[in-house]
């Protein structure tokens, strides 16, 4: 079985929390038994999860030597000049190494795109603009690492795809069971 999820903002990862108060987790979605998150999402970032209760997939879906590619809608601080586009595409140093080369461009503000809540701040004097980056990798925050040693620090950070499966029609909290061939 492969779920997609519409992981909210601020929703942790798991099926329980030590915290106290408790945070919001995936129990509360209804989801099926014994599905495990296939790659994590942090609790500040919103879109796609995919959960499986299939060993062998969850590895093929997260292990580094596949390299699937996960795509994200970025919305940053700042405005994405051809120069830090290109040092996105040509990899980011980063104090764990270098990353992959990412494919990376300007996009418009997504039409369809659900509100957050809370939402952004809009500041009158500083612009923000969107990117769409793909990274065939996951370490820990690398999306906001990246865009924010090119100088565009992440407001918003949605994951729109993992490889052949997207978002696609999603609302937050939703969910559906993926079909495999």
């Amino acid at each position: 079985m492969l779920i997609a999820l519409n992981k909210p903002y601020l929703v942790h990862c798991k099926f329980t929390d030590d915290q106290d108060p408790p945070r919001p987790t995936l129990a509360q979605f209804g989801l099926p038994p014994r599905v495990y998150v296939a790659g994590r999402l942090d609790h500040d970032s919103e879109g796609l999860l995919l959960l499986t209760d299939d060993g062998k997939l969850n590895q093929r879906l997260t292990d580094p030597r596949w390299k699937a590619p996960k795509t994200y809608w970025v919305q940053v601080e700042g405005v994405a000049r051809d120069e830090a586009l290109a040092a996105l595409r040509a990899g980011v140093e980063l104090n764990d190494g270098m990353t992959l080369p990412a494919d990376a461009k300007a996009i418009d503000p997504p039409a369809d795109l659900w509100p957050r809540t809370p939402p952004i701040r809009f500041r009158k004097t500083v612009p923000d603009c969107w990117i769409e980056l793909v990274i065939r990798e996951g370490r820990n925050r690398q999306v906001r690492r990246m865009t924010a040693a090119v100088g565009l620090p992440t407001l918003r950070l949605i994951r729109v795809a993992i490889g052949p499966h997207a978002l696609s029609g999603l609302a937050p909290g939703t969910w559906r069971e993926i079909r495999r061939a």
